[in-house]
């Protein structure tokens, strides 16, 4: 269990409006289309998506710093640290809304998504020997 009650196992859209003034004017108006939509959108969902993705929640774990700093500030920092440009930003989310899309409508799951397949070894043949038999 997490010690810090702000950090979740993944991305939380409850944490998406403190992102929203961390950027430009672009990005602002941009978080608040996504925030505009009820809480379950497929917005909201994308935009963990794409959070998860940036941020590496995948990773993250109770000894892991990014937990004990809370999913707020670990989000507020992968925004803050973002290189790219807003546009960028937002083209990561159309990316991830994409693939939500391909989820939700037809059960595709992109392949950098996809879990790896374990490869079936063939059982080995057990010798069986003679087994002591105590008599009786």
């Amino acid at each position: 269990m997490y010690q810090n009650k702000d950090t979740e196992i993944l991305f939380p859209a409850r944490v998406i409006p403190a992102l929203r003034d961390l950027r430009g004017e672009e990005w602002r108006q941009f978080v608040d289309r996504v925030l505009s939509g009820p809480p379950a959108s497929l917005e909201r969902q994308a935009f963990s998506l794409m959070m998860i993705r940036l941020g590496g929640c995948l990773t993250c774990h109770p000894d892991n710093y990014r937990a004990m700093k809370g999913c707020t500030l670990c989000g507020q920092q992968t925004i803050r640290r973002f290189k790219g440009s807003d546009a960028e930003l937002i083209a990561l989310f159309r990316q991830a809304r994409a693939d939500m899309v391909g989820w939700h409508v037809e059960g595709k799951v992109p392949p950098r998504e996809r879990l790896p397949v374990a490869t079936r070894r063939p059982a080995k043949s057990v010798k069986r020997g003679n087994s002591f038999r105590g008599t009786g």
